[in-house]
């Protein structure tokens, strides 16, 4: 009875040490397959409006760094310069240098441009204004009421002469600059992606053409003035849109990666199929000049 005893206490022992041996054998495995597989980085972007050809075309030349690109979009008002800042998404991509440089100022932001994106023409539309020539006295002329685009609409109201701006009133001029209205154009103020719902309340209107393209409205039959971009031009500079990340992540490896693969000639096909001329790639100005946008 002893022995048999002591031979089943040898067998539980022999398949107990098998048993461990086994599991060190298969974890050791697990290891070796998943050994040189870079891990995933998902990098959340803040935007404004939903562009996903573009940014899966980015995703795509960042395919073999196994980059991930989760879009969080802040359509309800929210503010991504301050979710950026908050630590809340990784970079955002939705503005211009000139809203950029008032946003962080104003909310004391500590945020940097790390890549220029695109730029959208401000343009002047109308339903029922053929002519610049041909706004009656007292017209109404809707424009974006936050204080940067404003300014670039008033520039572009000066271009096509139907106004005149006090000299010296630079980018950002406000209505009180204007020192002659001949046709006493009223002007009225609304939320810049609001305006195209309300062209037909005005007689014409500036309207980011992003959101003139979202909207359905005609690039060609339905723009009184075209808003010319040239991007070498300085005065322009300032309505080109970034990519922007905390100043203290600004020289992150995978943020250069990012912006490296923004700036290629597959995203700007990208961005010429989902903006129709809406929008133009704005890091070479190969992509201005094809467009016939620096005539």
């Amino acid at each position: 009875m002893k022995k048999r005893k002591l031979s089943l206490s040898k067998i539980v022992t022999l398949i107990a040490t098998v048993g461990l041996f086994s599991s060190i054998a298969v974890g050791c495995s697990n290891k070796t397959n998943t050994a040189g597989v870079k891990p995933v980085t998902e990098v959340k972007v803040g935007t404004t409006s939903d562009v996903p050809t573009v940014w899966k075309a980015v995703e795509k030349k960042l395919a073999g760094d196994n980059i991930k690109i989760k879009i969080v979009n802040f359509a309800n008002g929210a503010n991504p310069n301050q979710a950026l800042a908050d630590g809340d998404i990784d970079l955002n991509a939705f503005q211009h240098y000139a809203y950029l440089n008032k946003n962080k100022a104003d909310l004391k932001l500590d945020i940097t441009a790390i890549g220029d994106t695109i730029v959208y023409p401000l343009d002047l539309f109308s339903k029922t204004v053929k002519n610049v020539a041909d706004f009656k006295n007292g017209a109404k002329i809707a424009l974006p009421n936050d204080e940067t685009n404003e300014g670039r609409a008033l520039n572009v109201l000066q271009s096509a002469g139907i106004i005149k701006l006090k000299d010296g009133a630079g980018l950002n001029p406000i209505l009180k600059d204007i020192t002659s209205n001949p046709k006493n154009i009223k002007f009225v103020e609304l939320v810049g992606g609001q305006i195209p719902r309300s062209l037909g309340d005005v007689d014409a209107a500036i309207i980011n053409c992003g959101y003139a393209i979202d909207s359905g409205l005609d690039l060609d039959k339905d723009v009184l003035f075209k808003d010319k971009i040239d991007i070498t031009d300085p005065n322009k500079k300032p309505y080109i849109n970034v990519i922007v990340a905390r100043t203290k992540d600004k020289d992150k490896e995978v943020y250069k990666k990012i912006v490296d693969a923004y700036h290629s000639d597959e995203v700007a096909k990208a961005i010429t199929q989902q903006f129709k001329g809406a929008a133009i790639p704005a890091w070479d100005k190969k992509y201005s000049d094809a467009l016939n946008v620096t005539k």
